[in-house]
Formats: structure tokens, sequence, C-alpha cells
């Protein structure tokens, strides 16, 4: 069991402690030292009772509860509150549970979000087939991308404007096959960048974002929501139990673009866009190197285009 630190009967979870400080420094320092009692405060505020140690990931953590006024079994989730945790509970309202675990309270102040308990035992990682996966993946993102994007969600448009301000900047501190693939990546963001989207997009729906339910088979959790196109979407699938064969890149990429019926020639200049996103963020986070799967899926799309 993970070593846990913290006071109260809510103890955190020392990796999840270190993640916050790695990611966040101060801020994670200060939303780790707050947890118990928060926890304290919305287990009482929402009448919940603990049935279960805590579930955590890189940047939250989750209680398995009930609600003692109905019984409900659910999830208090408590994350900390920045751009994309903000967006969370306005995209899971505008899902209402139809292809995502169901919103049934959450607090704005702090993006404390109590949650329809979903099987965390059973990810879609543990399927064992990654097309299959790839399948369910790819209906879930169907029905999700299908309802257009409240309004004052962040939107795809202004990501990719300030990402290609960035580009010159990062591509000079990476060497001549990364920052030829970052530029080839931007100059297809170009093309598009004019007309971003409005559909509602999860932004992070890999296979162990996919949890089963009871009213459903699959369920996609812990989205990012913004306003944009579909295409931004589908990298988080192509990369899930990576397979280094261009022709599997492309299985993939093939069936989640018919499934969610998507121009292929927009949808390759999304999915660019998303290896640029994450290649300017390892820049950033001072890596001189590309992610060498991205950078497959890049020049193996690339080439189908050119």
């Amino acid at each position: 069991m993970d070593a846990e630190v913290g006071a109260g009967a809510v103890r955190v979870p020392e990796e999840l402690a270190k993640s916050q400080a790695r990611y966040n420094g101060d801020a994670g320092r200060a939303f780790v030292a707050a947890l118990p009692g928060l926890a304290a405060r919305f287990l009482d505020r929402w009448g919940l009772r603990r049935t279960g140690p805590s579930m955590y990931g890189v940047a939250s953590l989750v209680l398995p509860v009930i609600r003692t006024s109905d019984g409900v079994r659910a999830a208090l989730k408590m994350q900390l509150l920045d751009e994309e945790s903000a967006g969370e509970a306005v995209g899971l309202r505008a899902w209402d549970g139809r292809g995502a675990v169901r919103l049934l309270d959450e607090d704005p102040e702090t993006g404390t979000l109590l949650l329809e308990r979903l099987d965390e035992t059973r990810h879609l990682s543990a399927l064992g087939d990654p097309r299959e996966a790839t399948q369910i993946m790819a209906e879930l993102l169907a029905r999700l991308v299908a309802v257009p994007a409240p309004e004052g969600l962040r939107g795809l448009g202004d990501i990719a404007a300030r990402m290609l301000e960035d580009v010159p900047g990062a591509a000079v501190r990476l060497g001549a096959r990364d920052a030829a693939v970052l530029r080839d990546c931007a100059a297809a963001v170009r093309e598009v960048v004019g007309e971003p989207g409005d559909r509602l997009l999860h932004w992070d729906l890999h296979v162990d974002n996919v949890l089963a339910a009871e009213r459903e088979p699959w369920l996609a959790i812990d989205p990012k929501p913004l306003a944009g196109d579909p295409g931004f979407d589908l990298l988080p699938a192509l990369t899930s139990d990576f397979d280094q064969d261009p022709a599997e890149t492309l299985w993939r990429f093939d069936l989640m673009t018919e499934v969610l019926g998507l121009d292929r020639g927009r949808a390759v200049a999304w999915t660019l866009g998303r290896v640029l996103q994450n290649g300017l963020w390892d820049v950033e986070d001072g890596e001189d190197a590309l992610d060498e799967e991205q950078v497959s899926i890049a020049r193996t799309l690339l080439a189908r285009s050119s």
C-alpha cells in the first residue's frame, strides 16, 4: 500500500503529494495540505459516508462514498482548480450521463465534484484487445462530440493560436528531426486554425479514462473539456497500448474518423495539432526531444497526407 501523508480521517497518498509538488509547486502543496479539511467539509455538506480507501491519480483524490439521504453510491472527487479542471462540471452537465460519468453535485468555488460511482476495478486498459478498445473509445467519442460546447469553455482556436506563436522558440531547443516534426505539425495546424470547431471535447479519452459501469458497459471519466474540432480528441486513443506499426496507427485513425464521421484531412491536421501541443509542453518542461510514440504517429499521418 502506498504511504500516506497528512493528518485527520482522510489521508493524502504520498504519490499524489509528490505529483502535486512536481507539477504545481506551491499551489500543489497548498492543495495537498488543505485536502483533509476539504474532504471533511464536503462529506458533511453533502451527507456522505465513506465506504472504502481513497483513490488517486496525478491530479485528484477520490473517495468512494454513499449519500446517506438516499443510499446512492457515489465518488467524491477533489482536485486543484485550474484552467483544465474548471470546465469538468460544465462538460459533465452538458453530457448528462450520455457516454460519460454523471455529475451528481458540485462546488464551483473549489472544483469539488460528487460523481456517479463506476467500477474503478475495471478500466478499459484491462480489456486485452487494443482494437476492440479503440472501437469502444471511438463510439464514446462520437457520442461526446455530438454535443455542442456550452458557452464559456476554453476554445481550441485560442489554444492553437498560442501554440503557433510558441513554435519558433521551441524548435530551436530540439534536434533537427524533432524540430522538423514540430514545424510540420504547426504547418498543418495553420491550415485549419481559422475553423477550430464548436463541439464539446473530452480532451483526454484514453483507455485508463474509461471505466465499466452498471447503467452502460463503459463510460468516460476525467474530462478536461474544451470547445473545438473532434479531430483534436483522437490522439489519446492512438497512443493507448501503442503499436509502432504504421499500419496499426492508420487502422485506428481510419476507424475513429469513420465512426465519428470526420473529414480525414481536417482530422489529420488537428491530430498533428495535439502532437504539437504535447511537444511544446515537453520542451517547456526541459525535454530536448519529442515523445517517440507521438513522433511515429505524426510521421505516419504526414506521410499519408503528403
